[in-house]
């Protein structure tokens, strides 16, 4: 049984998989990627952080785009390896801060975008991050969520949460949209823009990026098999174990 804490097994999960993600087709690219890019060229001079930055991709759009960026992580061994593939990109306008996502060591008003990719589902309290974000972002800032998400039907849901849990033990929860845009507004934002995809999944590198057990993800396996007809078709389960992931990248300005 383990005695981490749920952010000891963050750092346990990605620390060791840093250059895995750095290089991840999944995370180097996508349209939502570019959208991040052109939302940030968008802003001439902008100081950009990059919240749970993993392995760097939103980090090295913005500074490609002109902004000054703050790369900020759980894992030093993932702000290491940002550090050394900016380096090699000759993007100098990165800076990496560690810590987690619900206690940002900034000011108030610090940053003219708060961005974070495929990080939240990892957060202990949702809530909590997006009060601080809105803490540090200035008052016509702009903040850019893109993460997994889970369809709103409760089976489908069920079974995305109970593969990615024995994937990940780091992981928490794919929030549905619906979940998004009320926690984007407690926290004092308007959500607005919405921009879904379906990335395809690659069963065995996807694992294989996580390091799962093989009981794992035997039991990933098990419960693909006896799915029913409706988690099938909507995740689009292949023979292989490959599989679409529902993820929407949702844009709010401060209200």
């Amino acid at each position: 049984m383990s005695a981490r804490d749920h952010s000891g097994h963050v750092v346990d999960q990605f620390g060791a998989q840093a250059s895995a993600y750095v290089t991840s087709a999944v995370h180097a690219a996508g349209a939502d990627l570019d959208r991040i890019g052109a939302l940030v060229r968008a802003m001439p001079g902008a100081r950009v952080l990059d919240l749970g930055c993993g392995g760097g991709h939103v980090a090295f759009a913005a500074a490609s785009a002109g902004a000054a960026v703050t790369a900020y992580d759980l894992s030093a061994e993932m702000l290491a390896a940002v550090t050394a593939e900016a380096g090699r990109r000759g993007l100098d306008r990165i800076e990496t801060r560690q810590g987690a996502a619900e206690t940002l060591p900034f000011p108030d008003a610090a940053f003219d975008a708060v961005l974070t990719r495929y990080s939240a589902h990892h957060w202990r309290d949702v809530p909590a991050a997006l009060a601080e974000a809105r803490r540090v972002l200035k008052p016509d800032g702009l903040l850019v969520v893109c993460d997994a998400v889970a369809p709103e039907e409760p089976l489908l849901d069920t079974h995305l949460q109970a593969v990615e849990l024995l994937r990940d033990p780091s992981h928490v929860r794919d929030y549905r949209v619906s979940e998004w845009r009320r926690m984007l507004e407690i926290a004092g934002f308007a959500p607005g823009e919405a921009l879904a995809s379906r990335p395809r999944m690659d069963y065995a590198s996807w694992i294989a990026r996580m390091r799962t057990p093989e009981v794992n993800a035997a039991a990933i396996r098990a419960l693909q098999a006896s799915a029913p007809r409706e988690v099938i078709e909507h995740f689009s389960i292949a023979a292989d174990g490959s599989f679409l992931l529902d993820s929407v990248l949702i844009e709010a300005r401060p209200r």
